[in-house]
């Protein structure tokens, strides 16, 4: 048969191409299922993986765990240090004594001065000024190289015979442990800030062994207000804490109380209001010498700030020789716990009482203000202790109750002079409820200790702790407050004009991408449906991994790659939409009617200016009252 010449075969495909395209395709499709597969996987593991919820729990119950840990190996680190530097000093023979007696803190407070100029600045002071700070104004970061610095520079520091207590220092320990579990499992900034005061309460448990008060101190005076979300994780990890002190160091408290106190007279009540009187006097004459003598080394410019700590050790191994020499009595160096426990145990004459009372609280001013790296906590319960075993005196003095024990009236004196000075109420009740084990006390305890906080605010307003950031020029009350905030409406804030874009469910995700590389300032980008109700939302950061994965561009669309809708409405307030952007880790929200239409959005920049603008009248109007 004759071909027709118009019509010429096509020629054969050779069959090794034929293969090949089969290959090709095969290769596709199983590049397509591995594709779906990992989507399919990373689906599965976004449904099981922990919710931050879960995260934060098993982040409160190890930080629990730790920070007891850390406050034990602080409080044996100082006790070791205590025995081979300040009582081996003390104990030394012949006159010899008296000149160890001098070294042992001044050499202390220079090398402790040297470390905190040099390495850890942060480090200085007491520790929960510094924890305040980071709560209100850094998210709760502390640095863990302030933590550990704290550690060392404490226990050389209170070990070496500086009269300053270890409770403060271990409230910026374990707020450093908790700061860097939070950041190290990538926890968001809300809840790496409410992770804050978990490391506190822990601290203060596992240092007092009084889990109630620690609970009760942070929200007083780190939190400032009674934040449920926080107050769950506080009171784990105090328990936990606790429960690692008693594991490791004994069921005792700090202070060693034998026995029940009880109010045998109820004549007794007018010296135990007297003691609050007294107790208020000591307390204003303690943050006001505190704050005096701090401001006049801040200002000794002819002496380096690393030499200055040394000149408070040299002044407390001084009042230490007059203790030892002239009351045969110690308790001037360190925290003064054992000393403390013989006027709970009725131990220690009037006179005695009374002369350490004095000379503590020298002692305390001069160690503190010099720039070390130590507490005021248990020295103001040392002075307390005193006071309030010198008022006891009195009692049997001048209403003849042989009866009453002196040990009440130290354990009043001690939560009386606390409340005066750091002006927590709640807790200085709590903690001597805790420590005496029974509610014997609370009648004497709520007198004495609301007179010593009334008396003690009417003459002034914050407390030793506040007070001590206002003279380094930090003002907690402008920085913590949100009132601009609270009272700023979104409306107002928010940008609600055209100009953003909208990505509709079905809408692929090299579309996204081309999108997104056009509006570079956009972070957040909402999926919106035919009527411009809100789906979901699509930030920057997904689009930039999505960029970098280009196998699943074909398998992308919006509704896959979107989470689920955030947003905040024209009415609301400034404050609950910054607290949207942090536990979503965003920095715009976007802006919906009440039926859920995309209005638009409110950026940090925004909520920022409103909270600047804020601050600046809150200054302004502190310097009028002021002037």
């Amino acid at each position: 048969m004759t071909e027709h010449p118009l019509r010429t075969p096509l020629p054969a495909r050779p069959k090794a191409s034929r293969v090949t395209a089969w290959a090709r395709l095969l290769r596709s499709r199983l590049r397509r299922l591995l594709d779906l597969r990992h989507l399919y996987w990373l689906r599965w593991e976004l449904r099981i993986a922990p919710t931050e919820a879960q995260r934060l729990f098993a982040l409160t119950v190890g930080i629990g765990v730790l920070c007891g840990l850390a406050a034990v190996a602080f409080h044996l680190s100082i006790e070791a240090l205590e025995h081979h530097l300040i009582d081996r000093a003390l104990a030394a023979p012949g006159r010899s004594w008296i000149g160890w007696t001098l070294l042992a803190p001044t050499a202390g407070g220079l090398l402790c001065g040297v470390l905190l100029q040099k390495v850890v600045p942060n480090a200085r002071g007491s520790g929960i000024p510094q924890v305040k700070v980071a709560f209100a104004t850094e998210g709760g970061r502390v640095r863990l190289r302030d933590a550990i610095g704290k550690f060392i520079i404490g226990s050389i520091q209170i070990g070496s015979g500086a009269s300053l207590g270890r409770e403060g220092p271990t409230v910026q320990i374990c707020a450093g442990v908790a700061s860097r579990l939070g950041r190290s499992f990538g926890v968001s900034p809300k809840s790496q800030r409410r992770l804050l005061p978990v490391g506190v309460a822990a601290g203060i448990a596992a240092a007092f062994n009084a889990p109630i008060a620690a609970v009760t101190f942070t929200i007083e005076e780190v939190v400032g207000n009674l934040d449920q979300a926080v107050l769950s994780g506080v009171i784990v990890a105090a328990a936990l804490a606790a429960v690692i002190e008693r594991s490791l160091l004994g069921e005792s408290s700090v202070f060693d109380v034998s026995g029940a106190y009880n109010l045998y007279h109820t004549s007794s009540l007018l010296m135990y209001a007297l003691l609050g009187l007294a107790a208020a006097g000591v307390s204003l004459l303690f943050s006001e010498s505190l704050l005096l003598v701090r401001a006049r080394f801040n200002g000794l410019s002819r002496v380096p700030p690393w030499a200055r700590p040394a000149i408070g050790g040299l002044v407390t191994g001084g009042l230490a020789i007059v203790a030892a020499r002239g009351l045969s009595s110690g308790g001037v160096t360190g925290g003064g716990y054992k000393t403390l426990g013989l006027a709970l145990a009725g131990e220690l004459g009037v006179k005695v009482m009374l002369g350490l009372c004095a000379l503590k609280l020298v002692a305390t001013v001069f160690s503190y203000s010099s720039g070390g790296a130590g507490g005021i906590f248990a020295p103001s319960l040392f002075i307390g202790g005193m006071l309030g075993g010198a008022v006891g005196w009195l009692d049997r003095s001048l209403l003849h109750h042989v009866n009453e024990p002196l040990g009440a009236f130290a354990l009043v004196g001690m939560g009386a002079v606390f409340a005066g000075v750091v002006r927590a109420p709640i807790t200085s009740v709590l903690i001597i409820i805790e420590m005496t084990r029974g509610y014997s006390l609370i009648v004497p305890l709520m007198i004495a200790n609301m007179t010593a906080y009334a008396l003690s605010r009417r003459f002034r307003s914050e407390s030793i702790y506040e007070a001590l950031l206002a003279q380094d020029g930090i003002f907690l009350e402008a920085a913590n407050s949100l009132d601009a905030l609270e009272l700023g409406r979104v409306a107002d804030s928010a940008n609600l004009s055209p100009g953003f874009h909208a990505f509709a469910p079905a809408l692929g995700a090299g579309a996204i991408c081309e999108l997104a590389r056009g509006s570079e300032r956009q972070r957040v980008y909402p999926v919106v449906d035919d009527s411009n109700q809100l789906l979901g939302i699509v930030t920057a950061d997904e689009i930039d991994i999505l960029r970098n994965e280009p196998d699943l561009l074909p398998l992308t669309n919006a509704a896959d790659l979107m989470r689920s809708p955030v947003s905040v409405h024209p009415d609301d307030t400034l404050k609950s939409a910054f607290e949207a952007m942090l536990s979503n880790g965003i920095r715009e929200v976007p802006v919906t009617d009440q039926a859920g239409h995309f209005l638009g959005f409110l950026g940090e920049a925004a909520i920022a200016r409103a909270y600047a603008q804020g601050r600046r009248s809150q200054r302004s109007e502190g310097a009028r009252r002021k002037g």
